[in-house]
């Protein structure tokens, strides 16, 4: 079995998105220089890490539909939707009875998705 490691996101700015993430509990691990684009990592307690590639040459970034969220387990959807600061409401939140969980779909700076889900089995 390949073990998961990462997620890479294209960004307009490391530091703005690394601090987003940091709201989670993401914290920064190691970065690098590839062909004139800074590659940050952060990573949370499970060794899982985003990689935030933040290009100087792309000012902006098209979000389409190859992949659709990122998804984060929390103990409590409305609490930490009140904690945080995301840029704008997709849906939510709600309850989704079918998954057992209830869930929030916000973006991040640059308009990729995240879901924060919550469970709802005791």
């Amino acid at each position: 079995m390949a073990p998961f490691i990462h997620l890479c996101l294209n960004v307009t700015d490391a530091d703005e998105s690394q601090a987003f993430y940091e709201q989670f509990g993401f914290e920064y691990s190691r970065s690098f220089d590839l062909a004139g684009a800074e590659n940050r990592y952060v990573i949370d307690e499970n060794g899982i890490e985003i990689q935030l590639r933040d290009d100087p040459e792309v000012e902006s970034v098209e979000v389409g539909d190859a992949w659709d969220h990122l998804a984060l387990a929390v103990d409590s959807v409305d609490d930490e939707l009140a904690r945080i600061e995301h840029h704008g409401l997709v849906k939510g939140p709600m309850d989704v009875e079918q998954a057992g969980a209830r869930v929030v779909f916000f973006e991040d700076p640059d308009g990729h998705v995240v879901e924060l889900v919550e469970s709802l089995e005791d």
